[in-house]
Order: structure tokens, then sequence, then C-alpha cells
């Protein structure tokens, strides 16, 4: 009880604060160093359109964002840039086929730190996270995640949720956009802490379980900012508690987990970042990291960030930045699901 959970790198708390570009020059000057040919081969690519495989369903936040980031990206580099949802097994359907694509730059994967997660989750994933892909950039760090429920359940807060989760006879779940994602983590770590037994729904993507708290199939979550503020300006879902480690700008009023009661529980969220499968050309993947960096520096992408995705900043880090990142991400959401001793299967 005593111990101090904190996932997620970055410290930011106001997503309407200046988006932040990471090291863009120095980072991107370093990698295009020492690459015979590197300008030559990057010149002419793209020549034919760019798929993205999202490994969501639409309408989740990491959908949300990419829309923008396509466009912008379609504009810089001279091609058609579009997503395609490939949905299903907490994100491995997607990767499992981007993981076989070839590595010509044309078929790339916009993910989420569920990647990071799958290793701990399944035992016989068709491809290695870190041997099988290429980094190439993360996109945007989450701040936090808001406890919600839907507006029937008969709480005004995080304390009065517990008190109700503990009284006997009281089965009441929570959803998540599958087993094993950060949604998932969070609420798990949040049972723990608070002693409470809120049961786990799993849905196929971040919409259906959002969808099932609107609709009261579901009375709990804890969700990214992003796709749940309509819900709670509209009234249908009830806002508890902000896991991060400042209140969240877009609700002021909404206490810190530990501001509701519930100390030693900082829980940031994921990442967004773009990857292409292993072997991908350093030309090309610096062609697409001088993309990204110039889209997030545009005010619409900018503004759509905002005003689309509340509680993520944007990043834009280095594709070594972003491998290092992935790599320790693996060990340290390993060390956690062993914690809530969620086993592989």
């Amino acid at each position: 009880m005593g111990k101090n959970f904190k996932v997620g790198k970055n410290s930011h708390t106001n997503p309407k604060r200046r988006l932040l570009l990471k090291g863009a020059g120095a980072s991107l000057a370093g990698f295009a160093v020492g690459l015979p040919g590197a300008s030559k081969a990057a010149g002419s690519y793209p020549t034919k359109p760019i798929r993205i495989v999202i490994p969501f369903a639409p309408g989740g936040t990491l959908d949300v964002a990419m829309r923008p980031l396509s466009q912008q990206l379609s504009t810089i580099l001279g091609q058609t840039v579009y997503l395609d949802n490939r949905a299903g097994a907490n994100g491995v359907i997607g990767a499992e086929y981007v993981a076989n694509s070839p590595s010509d730059g044309y078929t790339l994967i916009a993910t989420s730190a569920s990647f990071a997660l799958n290793p701990s989750i399944y035992k016989n994933l068709k491809y290695d996270v870190l041997q099988d892909f290429t980094p190439i950039s993360a996109l945007m760090q989450g701040v936090g995640f808001i406890v919600i429920v839907n507006s029937s359940v008969p709480v005004n807060t995080l304390q009065e949720l517990i008190a109700l989760g503990k009284k006997s006879g009281n089965t009441l779940t929570y959803s998540s956009p599958g087993i094993g994602n950060t949604v998932h983590i969070a609420s798990e770590l949040f049972n723990q802490k608070a002693g409470t037994n809120f049961m786990h729904v799993p849905y196929k993507g971040s919409a259906p379980s959002l969808n099932a708290i609107v609709s009261g199939e579901a009375q709990i979550g804890i969700m990214p900012p992003a796709i749940v503020m309509p819900f709670i300006r509209s009234g249908q879902l009830k806002a508890l508690a902000f896991t991060g480690k400042k209140r969240l700008a877009d609700l002021p009023d909404v206490p810190t987990m530990a501001e509701a009661g519930v100390n030693d529980f900082v829980f940031e969220g994921t990442w967004m970042g773009l990857l292409g499968p292993k072997a991908l050309s350093p030309a090309i993947v610096n062609r697409l990291y001088q993309a990204i960096t110039k889209a997030i520096q545009q005010p619409a992408l900018k503004q759509a960030w905002v005003n689309g995705v509340s509680g993520y900043v944007a990043d834009g880090s280095s594709p070594a930045e972003f491998s290092k990142q992935l790599k320790d991400d693996v060990h340290r959401y390993g060390d956690i699901m062993r914690k809530i001793n969620i086993q592989p299967s």
C-alpha cells in the first residue's frame, strides 16, 4: 500500500500549454549525419501513398490524434497519407500486419503504450516488439487519466465511489479497451490501492469501452481525457479525480488522486508513437522524422491536438529517444504486470 506507482515519463500537466518539440533540431541533425546517400534516397521517397495502421477501433484517442497529423504529413510529403484501422487483441492484429509488411516505408503503424505491454500479456506473439519494428518518433505523451462514472452512479467524490465499491452485494464494473492495456493497468492499480474489487469488462477498443460507460452497461472508467471530455461536459459522465501529478487544466475543479484521498498514486497514461517494419532504411526514417517535426510545428495541428486530444502534449522525440523509451517501457510494464498479477496467456 505504501508503494508509489508512477507510470509515464512526461511531467507536463497542461495540454493547452505550448506544444513542445523535444530536441528536434539537434536530434534531427545528429540522426542525418553519417548516412551515405541518405539525402538521395530520402529525396525519392515517397513516390506513392503511405498507409498508417491504427491497431484500434475508430474514434479512440489515437485515431483522433492521427487524423489531423496524417493530413499534415500528406501536405509535407506530397503523397496521400491515410489511416487503416485494424483493431483487435489489444493492438496485436495491426502490429502483426505491419511486422509482416515490406520495409519500404509505405506501411507504418501508429500505436500506444499497449504496444510495449503486449509481450507481458501474450506468450506467443508472432513478432518481437523490439526486433521487428523500427521506431520513428514518439508523437505525444500522456499526462494523466480521469476517473469517471456513469451519471446514474450515486457518488460525487472518489471516496464515495470507494465506499460504494466496498459495500457487500455491490458489483460495480469498469470497462477498458482490452486486457493488459494502460486503462486496464491503471484500473487494477486503483483497485489495489483503494482496496476495492471493481470487476473488469474488456471491450474491443477505446470507443466501445467508453460507450459502455455512457450507456450504463459498465459504471466506471479510468480513461484518457480526450475521449471522455465531451461526455463530462454534457453531464453523461461524472469526473471524480485525475491521475496526473497536477490537476488537468481542462478540469480545474477535479482533484488529483492525492487530493481525493488516494495517496502515492500517479499514473500519467500512455504515449503515441510511429514505427515501421524492421530494417527500415535510415534515410526513410529520417525523411519521416523530418516530416513529423515539421508537422508538429504547424499551428493547425497544434490547435487540433489542443482541442481534440486533451491530456496529452506533443513530443516529436528522435528515433533514438523513442527507441530507448520503448525498451524501458517493455521492462517497466512487465514489472507492473507482475505486481498486479496479470499473467501472460
